[in-house]
């Protein structure tokens, strides 16, 4: 039965639902948001948001935390000098947050401080509230890296501040 409600869901959360939710303005505040997050820390931040899962992967059993480690992967959020790169992933027809961080973050940051960042973001998305959940996301992540990884005299922009949409 569970299976089969989140076929439907994922069936029915088309391209549509990302734009609603997260409509140019939304995207161009969650864009400025990780640049200026990037200067208070060492770290680097990918802002990931997909409707919803192709109904092979749901059937499958693809977890949200799978398909987000999958993205993790494709984008390359790993490939940076000292591996700091940190993929906040939504899934709009599951209604989840992952974070998936590189093992140079999680080293120090434990998952229960990731677990709490997905928290805050999923309370506002409840809420309809998409662009201060994403905003107070980004910004408890910089509180975790700047409090871990400060900005160094060599702090590179190695991965797209842009959010991405699948």
């Amino acid at each position: 039965m569970v299976k089969l409600k989140r076929m439907v869901r994922n069936f029915f959360h088309g391209p549509w639902s990302l734009r609603r939710r997260f409509p140019f303005h939304v995207l161009a505040a969650i864009e400025t948001a990780v640049q200026g997050s990037e200067t208070r820390h060492g770290g680097e931040i990918r802002f990931v948001v997909e409707s919803a899962l192709p109904l092979v992967s749901v059937a499958a059993g693809q977890s949200p935390r799978d398909r987000a480690v999958d993205v993790f992967s494709q984008l390359g959020v790993w490939d940076t000098e000292e591996n700091n790169g940190v993929l906040l992933y939504i899934l709009l027809a599951d209604r989840d947050v992952e974070i998936v961080a590189d093992r140079g973050l999680n080293k120090k940051i434990s998952p229960a401080e990731w677990e709490e960042v997905c928290r805050i973001m999923e309370t506002y998305f409840r809420a309809g509230q998409f662009e201060k959940g994403s905003l107070a996301g980004i910004e408890a992540v910089t509180g975790l890296l700047a409090r871990h990884f400060p900005p160094g005299a060599h702090n590179p922009n190695e991965l797209p501040n842009k959010p991405t949409l699948l």
